[in-house]
């Protein structure tokens, strides 16, 4: 049986993982639509498509949180010359960073562009994707949907958040051709990660996929009839691990933690050691 082939709308395009996205995509595409903020490298990614492939390849260059860019995604996907079957909402954004000194304003650009900004696109596009005969949403979290982790508070919350969003509207439209799925990397070496992130996993020996790796995962799991994809092991079973018995988690975590905070912005030296270990 050859593999499904895809109309699809991709956000996120211009960044590391995206671009990876868009390149592995193209091939099983007979057309494509990339979103992203950064025009040059979308105007870049799209020449270097046409130039390889002959399918229709369409760019958006805007900001997701703003409804007029979203406006001009539908209009562009409606004008595809198929109906779109594939929606994958990857763009994001991440800050390591102490939650008690992270700026508010931080706090809720992550949760508009991870989590709102998704949420908003696929209500969007959602009557586009009903017309296909068969039609998906991936929705890209990461393992931290599942396992809170040290430094990353807000971009957690973000992504358990779209976790759930992806979990309650796969089952709200169980009765429909649209399923919605969630895709979890783990790290994953892109310009996502400040270099106080790649020292901190560099000093934990924490293994990074590389972009293309994380492409590659996703077409498998676009073939798959899972609901969700965790990558890397131990990382998937910690997920599932922190489900059954989070206590395990906390344990192995809170050794991590005096490595965390040394590489952590924001914490400086105001944390003794009795607060480390305070319960």
């Amino acid at each position: 049986m050859s593999a499904a082939r895809f109309c699809a709308v991709l956000t996120g395009a211009s960044g590391g993982i995206g671009h990876a996205m868009a390149i592995a995509l193209a091939g099983r595409c007979n057309a494509l639509l990339l979103v992203g903020r950064d025009p040059h490298r979308l105007a870049a990614l799209q020449k270097e498509l046409l130039a390889q492939r002959s399918l229709p390849v369409a760019v958006v260059a805007g900001d997701l949180t703003d409804d007029a860019t979203r406006q001009r995604i539908h209009d562009a996907a409606g004008a595809l010359p198929a109906p779109v079957d594939l929606l994958i909402n990857n763009a994001g954004v991440n800050e390591f960073h102490e939650f008690e000194s992270q700026s508010p304003e931080t706090m809720s650009r992550l949760m508009e562009i991870n989590l709102v900004a998704p949420m908003h696109l696929t209500h969007k596009l959602l009557p586009l994707l009903r017309r296909a005969p068969r039609a998906q949403i991936v929705n890209v979290g990461s393992i931290f949907g599942y396992l809170g982790y040290p430094g990353f508070a807000a971009y957690c919350a973000s992504k358990f958040g779209l976790r759930g969003f992806s979990q309650a509207l796969r089952r709200e439209l169980a009765d429909t051709a649209v399923s919605v799925r969630y895709f979890a990397p783990r790290a994953t070496a892109t310009a996502l990660n400040s270099p106080a992130v790649a020292a901190m996993n560099r000093e934990l020996r924490v293994q990074e996929d590389s972009p293309d790796v994380v492409a590659g995962m996703l077409l498998r799991f676009l073939d798959t009839d899972a609901w969700e994809c965790k990558i890397g092991f131990p990382e998937s079973f910690y997920a599932f691990l922190n489900q059954l018995l989070p206590v395990v988690n906390d344990n192995a975590i809170g050794r991590q933690l005096k490595t965390i905070r040394k590489h952590l912005p924001g914490s400086g030296s105001r944390w003794s050691p009795a607060d480390r270990t305070a319960g």
